[in-house]
């Protein structure tokens, strides 16, 4: 009777029921171990150990698909490292704006050019500020961490350009549309009415600090000449004489830069200097200018009251974060970092700067995660990150 009803079950070995109840399978014949599969026996033919046999069954079954389920839903939770699953977002088919739904988060993609696609990447994660690592090649930018693992494609084909074309596209479709429901022209032509690439916040700049790794004055005659198409159409955040005027994309250079190179056309500038964030008291070391006042002087507080660096020359006050506030101990800031931390974001915020650390802490998540919270609560601008899935 039971060698009966286990040729008509599925699909469990007859040898994993005897393990789990002997004597309700003792008459089975040694030939059908191992070899006869059950699911559940026939109700008439159960004797009372048999039923108590797949009850434990089912509870063992039930019981594996509630862990499972418990797991899915707060093992990512639970151990943030795993970070096992991701979704990508895609662009909606109902809008032609590809950042479409994406709220802007202050994020900047460190190295963006390692992204699997280039800026788009870090637009879809909400990051409001991107970086370039740039080298000269004869009359183009090359973008790369090295001049031996630079990508395919220069900075114009990889950021300037798709920005041109997506700015295009937005302004272009706000022009029809106003002129199309009011037959007249929109804005008074000062570029006040010019939208940028969040369509969850149209006035917010994009940033794209640009790092000159060799031959500054090359890239800087280089660069100027690429961002033409940007600067004729007033996409270019610049300041204009008597003061700043943001508008769409925000140009901010590092590195291999001269400072003076930077200031010295004073009445107008559409590319920004990225300022040391330790050493704001300063010029940059071998470098001089006389076109603003390097006299620094401090109050009776000690607070910084004169600078080389404000927000017509500068955008960022940047530094590496191991450097100036040091290895973490037990996993957290001492009161000491704290308070060196707190020092150097009130120093450029008093300037009119925004703040950037860059090196810091990336694993375990973690930490990560809490030197991040830290950064966020004490007014840091905006995070550096290499994982824009954090």
């Amino acid at each position: 009777m039971l060698a009966s009803a286990l040729h008509s079950a599925s699909p469990i070995r007859a040898d994993y029921l005897l393990q789990m109840c002997p004597t309700a399978v003792v008459d089975l014949h040694c030939d059908l171990v191992g070899t006869l599969p059950i699911l559940i026996l026939p109700a008439p033919i159960l004797p009372p150990l048999q039923t108590t046999c797949i009850q434990k069954l089912t509870h063992i079954y039930s019981g594996l698909l509630n862990l499972l389920r418990v797991a899915t839903t707060h093992l990512p939770t639970l151990l943030p490292d795993l970070e096992l699953i991701t979704f990508s977002r895609k662009p909606s088919p109902f809008s032609t704006w590809s950042t479409h739904g994406v709220i802007p988060v202050r994020c900047h993609s460190h190295n963006d050019y390692w992204r699997h696609v280039p800026l788009h990447s870090a637009l879809s994660a909400g990051c409001i500020s991107v970086e370039a690592d740039v080298w000269p090649w004869r009359d183009q930018i090359l973008v790369g961490h090295s001049r031996f693992t630079v990508l395919r494609g220069t900075l114009e084909r990889l950021y300037l350009e798709p920005l041109v074309e997506m700015l295009d596209l937005h302004n272009r479709e706000k022009v029809e549309w106003v002129a199309i429901g009011s037959g007249g022209e929109i804005g008074d032509g000062d570029g006040d009415d010019i939208v940028g690439v969040f369509a969850n916040d149209p006035k917010q700049t994009l940033v794209l600090l640009i790092d000159f790794k060799s031959d500054g004055e090359l890239l800087w005659s280089l660069l100027s000449d690429a961002l033409t198409p940007l600067r004729d159409r007033g996409y270019l955040t610049h300041f204009n004489g008597s003061g700043v005027v943001t508008r769409p994309v925000t140009i901010v250079t590092n590195g291999d830069i001269s400072f003076s190179s930077l200031v010295r056309n004073t009445t107008y500038r559409d590319i920004f200097y990225d300022a040391p964030l330790d050493n704001l008291a300063q010029f940059p070391v071998n470098d001089t200018t006389t076109t603003i006042t390097d006299q620094v002087s401090n109050d009776s507080n000690g607070q910084l009251t004169e600078s080389p660096f404000n927000p017509n020359n500068s955008y960022y006050a940047s530094v590496d974060f191991r450097k100036a506030i040091g290895p973490l101990q037990l996993g957290r800031l001492s009161e000491t970092q704290l308070e060196t931390l707190r020092d150097q974001v009130h120093a450029a915020h008093e300037l009119g700067l925004k703040v950037r650390y860059w090196g810091n802490p990336s694993w375990p998540i973690g930490l990560r995660n809490s030197v991040w919270n830290v950064l966020v609560h004490e007014g840091v601008d905006v995070i550096n990150t290499d994982d824009l899935r954090g």
